[in-house]
This record gives C-alpha cells, sequence and structure tokens, in this order.
C-alpha cells in the first residue's frame, strides 16, 4: 500500500491553484468539473502517481470557506535550505507563520506557512529532498 493523495476543501481553487504552483513549486496535474455534483478538483504535485503523493484540490461549487476544526495538522514538504525557500515564498506572496529555524528538543530545521484557505504547511530542511520531492531552491 502507498499514499496516492491528501484531499483538501478549498474556497477558491484558482486561488488554492496559484497558491501551490506559484509559491510551493507544484505542478497543476489534471483537473476535472462535476456539473451534476457541483464541484470541481484539481490535483497538484511534484511529480505524478504512482511514484509521488499527490494533493488533490476540492471545490464545492457556491462553497467559499470551510470551519478547519481542531483535528487537522498540516501537510509536511521537504526543502534543501528552509531559509532560502522561506525568502522565495514571501517573495512570492506566501505567509511564513513560523520562521525557520530548530525545532523545539531537536535540531530539524523546520518553518511553516499558511495557505490562502488556513492550511498549514510545514516546511522541513533536508539534503535528500530529491528523492521525496519538494521544493527547490
Amino acid at each position: 500500500m502507498r499514499i496516492l493523495h491528501t484531499m483538501l476543501r478549498v474556497g477558491d481553487l484558482q486561488r488554492s491553484i496559484d497558491f501551490y504552483t506559484k509559491v510551493l513549486g507544484m505542478k497543476l496535474l489534471r483537473t476535472s468539473d462535476n456539473p451534476e455534483y457541483k464541484y470541481s478538483l484539481a490535483f497538484l504535485g511534484y511529480g505524478s502517481n504512482p511514484d509521488h503523493a499527490e494533493l488533490e484540490l476540492t471545490y464545492n461549487w457556491g462553497t467559499d470557506s470551510y470551519d478547519m476544526g481542531s483535528a487537522y495538522g498540516h501537510i509536511a514538504i521537504s526543502a534543501e535550505d528552509i531559509y532560502a525557500t522561506c525568502e522565495q515564498v514571501r517573495a512570492a506572496g506566501g505567509n511564513i507563520t513560523r520562521e525557520p529555524g530548530p525545532v523545539k528538543g531537536g535540531t530539524t530545521v523546520i518553518a511553516f506557512i499558511t495557505d490562502p484557505d488556513g492550511y498549514k504547511v510545514e516546511l522541513i530542511e533536508r539534503a535528500d529532498h530529491a528523492s521525496g520531492g519538494g521544493l527547490s531552491t
């Protein structure tokens, strides 16, 4: 078994596509509309299935926001240089909500950003990010 995708409900599909492609460097892999059930999907990633897990954005027509609740945590993405990546994210209009630095009680360098719908994305500095996808710096 393997993880194929993670689905997030979004309030503005194009705004979210722009964020994940322009700010986080993902590729738009495919889209579809379902007029009968009034929703649209966009699949994004650093590669496509089966080699890479994808992010599925779901837009339910007419719904522009969702209650996050307290169960959701974050999506994690590896990057080679968190400090440079955060500068790229900031320059592209991204919202850094935890500046880069070591994780509490450890040495791994992390940062957090928030997408336009309020979902948290953790950036984790890893020299081997190329093997698992992630932001290029």
